[in-house]
């Protein structure tokens, strides 16, 4: 099969000829003569399929050839909304059909007035939408065709409700096309309230179904001062393609970022404090491989839509269960697997265990080798900064004198080699804590817990 044999109008053609599309993807084949009859549609289908040619590709011709003249589609990111209207650009130039990408953290004049200047396809992000027709902004704008790209994205963003007051402002005569990656019983719900009759079409395997948003997630447990250096062997050991960093906040985005740089890593950092058009670039170059790890904060990283990241790292353990369910969503995409690493500190021990009793995550926990018996970076640090400190005993001077006959800096070389052999006995050649010494933490918290409760229902008795 070709793309000749759907008949497009010319002026569509010609875009898919330049654009080098020769034989339609499943995805495409499927999809293309169902929304070119007019039927509401549910395609289940993963990033990279080609989706959007499958759903832009009908909508362009339907425009090109009169029988619609305005169509909205929603992306879960500015990224994602950007891509789409990009291509449905080059695929519609040639009929004169015009596209403009609508997203929040810029200005809202400029789009509203191109709005008004008249487009016939807006792709939106949810939040932003939602805020222009709340204002009356968009009334204009009354689409004929509506489009939820990669839903399931846009409900673990949290932009379920924004979606619903959406389509409230939408008139009921319209086709809606609903294209997700995985089926949760949410995105099933809604492609039934907001669907009507629809088409169901997958190019989803079942091997990609059992698949898919495989992550494996596990923790370990540090010494606060040991953060740095946890992160710096993690990346060191650990085998990824693309690297997500967590951090609670903007001035730890930066400062680890100049800490990674500076131990030779090629890292970049990314939140709200940064310039949009800035932020596009560090995102492009990450999204491009030219940069393999970046670091960023909960909400600009909410925002964020690339392929192929295999690890994502907690820097810190975020501050509520939802943002952990974010945060390790970035990984495991697209019916692959993915890879949770979680710093947590004897006093996070808490937040742990409430994100594993709210979400459910099976989180295991592991020893971080250092593999040589030798210190850590942090450990030498902390080693120097007391042997500076120290105040000198008086019987210092009884060693010397027996040791006259020894070369001072023989001495010195020796009693360093003392010290560095009990400190490896208390260290050894790990980072954080061992098995046994996690379980005793754990137990005893449990145990403090369970002393409070009997404590306060005797009080309660009383």
């Amino acid at each position: 099969m070709t793309f000749n044999e759907f008949n497009f109008h010319k002026d569509i053609e010609k875009g898919v000829k330049i654009a080098g599309f020769r034989e339609p993807s499943p995805i495409q084949a499927m999809s293309i003569p169902i929304i070119d009859n007019g039927e509401d549609m549910v395609g289940q289908a993963h990033t990279g399929t080609g989706k959007t040619a499958a759903f832009g590709l009908p909508i362009l011709n339907k425009i090109a050839n009169g029988e619609v003249d305005r169509a909205l589609i929603l992306a879960p990111t500015r990224e994602l909304a950007n891509q789409i209207s990009d291509e449905l650009y080059h695929l519609g130039r040639f009929a004169g059909i015009r596209s403009l990408a609508i997203y929040g953290g810029v200005g809202y004049g400029r789009q509203i007035a191109l709005i008004h200047k008249g487009v016939q396809i807006i792709v939106a992000t949810p939040g932003r939408l939602k805020d222009l027709y709340r204002k009356g902004k968009i009334d204009i704008f009354n689409p004929e065709i509506v489009v939820l790209d990669e839903a399931d994205k846009m409900l673990d963003m949290g932009f379920l409700d924004d979606i619903q007051e959406i389509i409230d402002y939408i008139p009921q005569n319209r086709q809606t096309l609903l294209f997700s990656a995985t089926m949760p019983d949410a995105i099933k719900d809604l492609a039934q309230m907001i669907l009507y009759d629809p088409q169901y079409i997958s190019v989803v395997s079942e091997e990609e179904e059992e698949t898919n948003n495989i992550i494996n997630q596990k923790y370990y447990v540090i010494n606060e001062s040991q953060r740095d250096e946890a992160i710096e062997h993690l990346l060191e050991n650990e085998n990824f393609d693309k690297a997500l960093i967590f951090c609670r906040m903007k001035r730890e985005v930066d400062r680890l970022s100049e800490y990674l740089n500076a131990l030779g890593f090629k890292v970049v950092g990314l939140h709200g404090d940064i310039e949009q058009y800035e932020r596009e670039q560090i995102v492009k170059s990450f999204r491009r491989s030219e940069v393999k790890i970046m670091i960023a904060t909960d909400i600009v990283a909410r925002g964020i839509d690339i392929k192929n990241i295999t690890h994502v790292f907690n820097y810190h353990i975020p501050f509520d269960p939802q943002s952990y369910v974010h945060r390790i969503g970035r990984t495991g995409r697209a019916g692959k697997s993915g890879m949770a690493i979680t710093l947590v500190s004897t006093e996070e021990f808490n937040e742990l265990k409430r994100i594993q009793k709210e979400v459910g995550a099976n989180m295991e926990f592991s020893v971080m080798e250092n593999g040589n018996g030798a210190l850590s970076d942090s450990g030498y640090r902390d080693l120097s900064d007391r042997i500076r400190e120290v105040e000198i005993d008086e019987n210092v001077e009884n060693i010397i004198k027996h040791l006259s006959k020894v070369d001072s800096t023989e001495i010195f070389k020796k009693a360093l080699s003392i010290i560095l052999k009990e400190e490896r006995s208390q260290n050894g050649a790990s980072i954080g804590y061992d098995y046994s010494s996690v379980k005793d933490m754990i137990d005893n918290l449990d145990n403090e817990k369970k002393a409070t409760r009997n404590s306060n229902r005797r009080k309660k008795r009383a």
